[in-house]
């Protein structure tokens, strides 16, 4: 079954997922226990402003099965556009859901990206808190471009794993032009955490809850790294605002 039809709508440059978290929750979940192909992608400002100067970008995000708000501003276009009240799924609340979910279930996983350490700390915490959970493999790429030859046994790595679910940690935009690429190669549902996995693995603490109900996580975060993240957000929290004016003004596509 493909979920690529279902209801969505369009914030600048990506056509949004439209429903509740658990509504998502249980299709990723049936999906991954029919070993269907599919994929997961977590939207944010970033994400959007990446995507509308990068075609190729814009393409992968916009052919996953999912395209889910994690950001709170995407929550409040899509109110001010359509008057549509949605529903947060972030990277950061659905990865230890469905990991319970696939304890209880029998669903196996693999996680794909961030570096050993963090990989080792993830499978230690999964351990303890999903003692019950079937992990079918890890695996660190090197920070490079794979070949295609590498690629291929990547895929075959993971497709004899027999995972279910694929936790994608390599970051924006790599991770969504990663699991475009592997579309419909992988029997199971990929899903592009970004940095799930050191927050999950407690290397990286995560922001008060009163911070993600009022849309500053990116403060948060911009605390913790300025030096990294003052040009990104300062550039992409801008043009967000811009082009989100635009569509307003126009009530369009942008």
């Amino acid at each position: 079954m493909s979920w690529t039809l279902k209801k969505r709508a369009t914030v600048i440059s990506l056509n949004l997922s439209l429903g509740n978290y658990q509504q998502f929750k249980e299709e990723i979940v049936a999906a991954a226990k029919a070993k269907q192909a599919g994929s997961v992608c977590f939207a944010n400002v970033h994400m959007i402003i990446e995507s509308k100067f990068n075609s190729n970008i814009g393409q992968a995000v916009n052919g996953a099965d999912w395209v889910l708000c994690d950001g709170v501003p995407l929550l409040w276009s899509l109110r001010w556009l359509y008057g549509v009240k949605q529903d947060r799924a972030t990277g950061l609340d659905m990865l230890p859901d469905l990991l319970q979910t696939a304890a209880e279930t029998g669903i196996s996983v693999f996680f794909y990206g961030s570096t050993p350490e963090i990989l080792q700390q993830t499978v230690n915490v999964c351990h303890q808190k999903y003692p019950k959970l079937i992990i079918a493999g890890t695996l660190s790429p090197p920070f490079r471009a794979l070949t295609p030859e590498e690629d291929d046994q990547v895929v075959k790595q993971i497709n004899q794993s027999g995972a279910g679910l694929v936790f994608v940690s390599l970051g924006c935009p790599k991770q969504e032009l990663w699991m475009g690429k592997m579309r419909g190669r992988i029997p199971a549902v990929l899903l592009g955490i970004g940095g799930a996995l050191p927050v999950l693995a407690g290397d990286v603490k995560r922001s008060p809850e009163w911070m993600q109900r009022a849309g500053l996580e990116w403060l948060f975060r911009f605390a913790q790294e300025p030096k990294r993240l003052f040009k990104r957000y300062a550039v992409t929290n801008s043009l967000y605002t811009w082009y989100l004016m635009k569509q307003l003004i126009h009530k369009g596509s942008v």
